[in-house]
């Protein structure tokens, strides 16, 4: 009990509402965007874990790992919109810490030969080009939603393509085994890799094409008003 009281009086100022001049608002947007930029730095630390985990045979650890950096993409997300927006910081890392992640499964996966060591490369270096771009955007040039479908389907591949072995369901009769679950699960993950490829190779050439919304010159006064939002932040 006074462990739940203590987390709820450290949660309380981030969620307890009060009064301004429009109305019933969050009195701390900026601690919320602090704390989503928190649970992204976060996520970029669990590749390397996730790697020694996978390099161990540890592939309970490993789905773990994946699926709480999942867990915390949608969790820094969610506390981004409660915020009313996030920080133009966290929309720059954002998408970078995802690639951090799942670079270490595709790595492994890629050196196991579950997947084509050429279409890893290929979504790696996709990866790597849309990140230069990115650094050129005054606005970090958040994510597109083919983008955000392509690390959904890219999560939800990796993590039926990490399925432990022992995590086993054999149907049968006669003690003879109906399907192993494993095998079942991983041979979906690598389906459905396929299509997330597609994804990011469409989704990085709606990034770049001319024309963008939120990279030309109509985009200044949003831009302008999210860095003053930044900077109101902090003082």
């Amino acid at each position: 009990m006074g462990a739940f009281c203590c987390a709820a009086g450290w949660i309380g100022p981030f969620t307890r509402p009060v009064e301004r001049n429009n109305g019933w608002t969050f009195p701390q947007e900026h601690q919320l965007r602090r704390l989503a930029d928190l649970l992204t730095i976060g996520r970029a630390l669990l590749g390397l874990p996730l790697l020694l985990a996978l390099a161990g045979g540890h592939q309970a650890l490993a789905w773990g790992l994946l699926l709480l950096g999942g867990l915390s993409d949608a969790a820094d997300g969610a506390l981004a919109r409660r915020a009313g927006g996030g920080s133009v910081w966290g929309a720059r890392l954002d998408p970078l810490t995802d690639k951090i992640l799942i670079a270490a499964p595709l790595l492994w996966l890629a050196a196991t030969g579950a997947l084509p060591l050429w279409a890893v490369w290929l979504l790696l270096a996709r990866e790597l080009l849309i990140s230069g771009w990115r650094a050129g955007q005054v606005s970090g040039a958040p994510a597109s939603w083919g983008g955000k479908a392509k690390t959904i389907l890219q999560f939800l591949s990796l993590l039926l393509l990490l399925w432990p072995a022992d995590w086993t369901l054999a149907i049968g009769s006669g003690g003879g085994a109906g399907f192993d679950l494993p095998l079942l699960l991983q041979g979906i993950g690598w389906w459905l890799f396929w299509p997330s490829l597609l994804l990011a190779l469409s989704s990085a050439l709606g990034y770049i094409r001319p024309g963008r919304r939120g990279t030309g010159p109509g985009a200044a006064v949003p831009l302008e008003r999210a860095v003053n939002q930044d900077a109101a932040d902090r003082n």
